[in-house]
């Protein structure tokens, strides 16, 4: 367990958090890119069936990509879990994946992020700060 209030304890939590927010950001855009690229899964089964459908998915190396990004964020979460409170890893990491999903939606996936989105990102990481002080 890490000594609380110590400088290199408050290091090694914001990178435990950001390592968590970085990876599960780079899984779900690595995951909304493949399904973009997919296509209407809809549109897939009702021209080929499910196992159409399925095959789509299963053959799209960026939908892999993003479920090993995924996993790696879930341990990396569960590292966090092991060494800091709860109360701390959830929120901070859960919102501040929030704001890194609309920089990322807007830069990568070339998605229209409003004035409301970017000003929630705001309130957001004026949340976090209060929660890590």
């Amino acid at each position: 367990m890490m000594i609380a209030g110590s400088a290199s304890a408050a290091w090694a939590a914001t990178g435990m958090i950001a390592a968590i927010v970085l990876t599960s950001t780079t899984g779900e855009v690595l995951t909304a890119a493949a399904m973009k690229s997919i296509g209407d899964l809809d549109d897939i089964r009702a021209k080929s069936g499910m196992k159409g459908a399925i095959r789509a998915v299963v053959t799209c190396p960026l939908f892999f990509a993003g479920v090993f990004f995924l996993a790696l964020a879930f341990f990396a979460l569960l590292f966090a879990l092991s060494h800091l409170n709860l109360s701390l890893v959830a929120p901070a990491a859960a919102s501040l994946t929030l704001v890194t999903n609309a920089i990322a939606g807007k830069f990568f996936l070339h998605e229209n992020v409003d004035g409301r989105r970017w000003a929630s990102a705001v309130l957001v990481c004026v949340g976090v700060y209060f929660l890590a002080h």
